[in-house]
């Protein structure tokens, strides 16, 4: 029988793998007798941040998809209200806008998703498609991957699996293709997005807000680590303004928060190519301190949106 819902999730699917590229920075998955989805939980450990390389420099940044299951754990209940409205689309004309809202939507995708929220992930997906038609980012994906994800749309276990091998080949396209500029403000935006969820969870009504303002500490390096990433596009037009914004996040509130560091040598796993840090960090985020950094995210990211 047809069903007009089944097939647009079917037509939007395919561009799932566009919007969760911020959010599934070096995730993959294995085959066992658990669910993809569980596997996808313990890989993304919240107390861990993967190594991402752009432009052959090494980079130390969390992806989207640990803070979102990490607000599942503190259970932070689920909050259409943090995410960007999909009808903002439109407001983007720059490729600079698109790319980092890219980004941001792509969070949002991945946190609707972790959610199980089915009909928001349909007007994501539309929204993802449409920066991905207009960054010229479509011919990442190769038939056979399209057509998987069209036969699994509601499969969410094979859905995370094929996200993470989505990942895998956009990332890989944009460096191809020469767009790494593209990819740093991709990764930019999802981590922007991330960060303000978190921010704004804290802020809200959860149990346990230690972890939370714990993986808020812990962005003052993350912090820094992006702010390299972007520094050698700063004079390109559209970058200026918003790796300033940065800098001064950085430079005054981030800037205030002590950071305990022990070192633990990084584990590889050869065979998926995975690098993890394993050293952990205390972080003292006062409450004042965090009250500013809550607002200054704020700020930053309601200005990519708008």
């Amino acid at each position: 029988m047809f069903n007009k819902n089944n097939m647009q999730i079917k037509k939007l699917g395919s561009w799932l793998c566009i919007g969760l590229l911020p959010a599934l920075i070096l995730v993959s998955c294995t085959g066992n007798n658990k669910s993809e989805l569980e596997q996808e939980a313990e890989k993304i450990d919240s107390n861990k941040s993967n190594i991402v390389s752009v432009g052959g420099t090494m980079f130390s940044i969390p992806s989207p998809i640990q803070t979102s299951m990490l607000l599942k754990k503190s259970g932070a209940p689920y909050s259409k209200a943090i995410l960007n409205v999909p009808a903002n689309v439109s407001k983007y004309s720059t490729a600079v806008k698109k790319a980092l809202n890219l980004g941001i939507y792509g969070a949002d995708l991945g946190y609707v998703i972790l959610y199980q929220q089915t009909q928001d992930a349909i007007g994501y997906l539309s929204t993802v498609k449409k920066l991905g038609d207009e960054l010229g980012v479509s011919g990442a994906f190769s038939e056979s991957l399209l057509k998987r994800f069209e036969k699994n749309m509601d499969k969410q276990d094979s859905l995370m699996n094929l996200s993470s091998e989505a990942f895998r080949s956009s990332d890989a396209y944009l460096k191809n293709n020469e767009r790494l500029d593209a990819s740093a403000l991709i990764i930019a935006g999802g981590w922007i997005e991330g960060l303000y969820f978190t921010t704004q969870m804290v802020n809200g009504k959860v149990k346990d807000k230690t972890p939370l303002i714990q993986r808020i500490g812990e962005q003052k390096n993350t912090l820094d680590n992006l702010i390299k990433l972007l520094t050698p596009y700063y004079q390109q037009e559209g970058y200026t303004e918003f790796i300033d914004a940065l800098i001064d996040l950085a430079s005054t509130e981030f800037d205030k928060v002590e950071v305990k560091y022990n070192y633990v040598k990084p584990t590889t796993d050869e065979v998926n190519k995975i690098t993890t840090i394993n050293s952990t960090t205390e972080t003292i985020v006062t409450p004042e301190i965090l009250k500013n950094i809550s607002e200054k995210i704020a700020i930053i990211r309601n200005s990519l949106v708008q």
